[in-house]
């Protein structure tokens, strides 16, 4: 892995990290923590493509840990004191992982249909399902080059699954929901299969909402476009418990499926959505707006940090072969897809959080409804917090920018507020300047919902993305970020069959990450799921700035206030046994939308920017 031996960077120091998070934690933690480590694991597990030979030595991660070479050699006890422990002999240092806590709840949770479904809507990357509104399923590729574009999951396998409803009566209902990762991943699988040690597919998984409210997972379909002059092989997987064979196959099925997600949810919607695409607010805010204007002094807290925890990224995670590149799906081809994803789908209209659920049909408007939408699958974690967090944003921003902007023309006329917004359409996104759907700022309502849209994706959105990572991906094969091996029933060799039959647990082993990339991702994840000590909170503590004028001042405690109520509200809603998405036994309340937290890998806290 490619980690630079220095940290070679300028940042102004308005841009610098606290002396409390530079010494305590932060990316600099983690650069040093890889830069000592990686090596580290390297001289261990010697054979870099070594998989786990059994569920056992995964789960010894936890229980007895990894015996690392000396301290004195290594050093890393004091970049990860929470992972790095003495050992019985004084000389030697273990790196022993945390049970993450949905293990603690549940030692079998991630290899159940259940969870699998439930993290859709409740996990840490619950922001990519869709409701299906046409049938067939239909591709956007290239046929000459990928193949048929119309799926293979079929309305009579689909009456097969869930009896009494019709495949036409279940979209009317909005019953059949959907992970497309087909056209985004398809025309990566050809290059990865080229690369060593990995494999790829395009994906799609079709759930049902039962009546309880929860998903109920009815098939996958894996695809690889005609390669090496063979045709496309495409193949659809149930959950069909008829034959040991099938049952194994569809947990094959599955991890492929979570590969993919881990990586979209690692590539789109933590980084592209949140740390890449803050970017150009911050870049175009420090060249057009005064230290003094109102928005530079509303944004500020949101922006806090991002620059250099970016910068350092680029340096220690998603530069050229570093960990991203080495151990996320599509490998080498990790930063390609991300920006090919962003050329196609990112839009700024739809980042705000009900533009986003209704363009996903996961809500429609409704100014009858609490926040004027109405959810299409009520018990949705994400969503139902979500929108608590979005309206107590939307109402603060309304108090502060009616104060300094009485009427329309006075936003309008704001030279250097205009000034911002043109560029960051212009240059931050120069290659979507002529999009039709970049907003205008021409009155209070436009100013307001784009602050509120900017404001939501880096405290909640990233939040939500965020701070679960090591409770969800810290045992891994919940969320294997690669798949290594193509499956077993993809023109198998008499070899790979007669593992699969006769040792099936080990053939899925050699299909998750390998120790290698797992023991290194598990603690890129228990560092990015960390609060700092001096983390502030969304609500938090008052900005000097806000203090000025007494009705700003009157405003912001008032939003202080909700975030305290929002508390109580998603604590209730934990304890509300109706709410099977987020309660019942052995389930881990949905808590990562919960605005305060303490120091550490909590699983809740929205701070008030990307600072991790």
């Amino acid at each position: 892995m490619a980690i630079p031996l220095t940290i070679d960077l300028h940042m102004p120091r308005d841009e610098e990290f606290s002396e409390i998070k530079t010494a305590q934690f932060g990316v600099k933690t983690l650069y040093s923590a890889l830069h000592a480590l990686v090596p580290t694991l390297e001289t261990i597990l010697i054979d870099p493509k070594l998989g786990f030979p059994h569920f056992t030595a995964v789960n010894n991660l936890f229980d007895q840990g990894l015996n690392l070479p000396p301290y004195s050699q290594t050093n890393l006890v004091s970049f990860l004191p929470t992972l790095i422990r003495n050992s019985a002999e004084a000389s030697n240092d273990v790196l022993q992982f945390e049970v993450p806590p949905t293990m603690d709840r549940n030692s079998f949770f991630w290899f159940t249909d259940e969870e699998f479904a439930r993290q859709t809507l409740a996990g840490v990357n619950p922001c990519t399902i869709q409701l299906i509104k046409e049938w067939p399923i239909m591709g956007t590729l290239d046929p000459a080059v990928y193949g048929p574009q119309e799926s293979g999951i079929t309305k009579e396998l689909i009456e097969k699954e869930i009896r009494g409803y019709t495949t036409l009566e279940a979209i009317q209902q909005k019953k059949l929901f959907m992970l497309d990762y087909h056209d985004v991943l398809l025309p990566f699988v050809g290059k990865t299969r080229e690369l060593d040690n990995t494999t790829l597919y395009g994906s799609r998984t079709v759930f049902y909402l039962c009546p309880a409210g929860t998903l109920r997972p009815l098939a996958i379909e894996l695809t690889r476009p005609p390669l090496d002059g063979k045709p496309q092989w495409k193949k659809v997987y149930v959950p069909n418990y008829s034959s040991a064979t099938d049952v194994w196959l569809w947990r094959f099925a599955k991890a492929h499926v979570l590969s993919h997600d881990s990586a979209y949810h690692q590539l789109i919607s933590h980084w592209l959505r949140t740390h890449c695409c803050t970017e150009p607010y911050i870049i175009a805010a420090k060249r057009q707006l005064s230290a003094m204007h109102p928005v530079h002094r509303l944004l500020l807290p949101h922006f806090r940090y991002t620059m250099e925890i970016n910068a350092l990224a680029r340096q220690a995670l998603i530069n050229a072969g570093g960990v991203i590149e080495s151990t996320f799906a599509p490998l080498k081809y990790c930063m390609q897809a991300s920006s090919a994803i962003y050329g196609q789908s990112w839009r700024f209209d739809k980042e705000g959080l009900p533009h986003d659920l209704i363009n996903r049909g996961l809500a429609v408007e409704d100014p009858s409804a609490p926040h004027g939408v109405k959810l299409t699958i009520e018990d949705y974690p994400y969503a139902n917090d979500g929108l608590l967090i979005w309206d107590s944003i939307k109402t603060w921003v309304t108090d502060y920018v009616n104060q300094y902007y009485p009427d329309s023309q006075s936003v309008s006329s704001d030279a250097e507020l205009q000034a911002w917004w043109s560029e960051v359409r212009n240059q931050g996104h120069e290659d979507k300047k002529d999009e039709p759907w970049w907003p205008t700022i021409s009155t209070q309502q436009d100013l307001v919902e784009v602050c509120t849209t900017i404001i939501w994706v880096v405290s909640g959105h990233h939040a939500a993305v965020n701070f679960g990572q090591y409770a969800f991906g810290g045992y891994f094969p919940n969320q294997p970020t690669t798949a290594r091996v193509k499956m077993p029933d993809e023109d198998p060799t008499e070899d790979e069959w007669k593992l699969f039959i006769e040792k099936p647990e080990q053939a899925l082993l050699a299909t998750l990450p390998s120790q290698i990339q797992a023991t290194t991702v598990m603690t890129v994840l228990d560092v990015l799921s960390a609060h700092a000590p001096d983390e502030e909170y969304l609500g938090g503590p008052i900005e000097p700035a806000w203090r000025d004028d007494p009705n700003v001042k009157a405003a912001f405690e008032k939003f202080n206030g909700r975030q305290k109520e929002i508390e109580g509200e998603i604590d209730a809603r934990n304890a509300d046994s109706s709410r099977k998405n987020r309660s019942g036994a052995g389930v881990y309340p949905y808590e990562l939308l919960k605005p305060f937290s303490e120091s550490g890998v909590t699983g809740k806290g929205v701070p008030y920017s990307i600072s991790i």
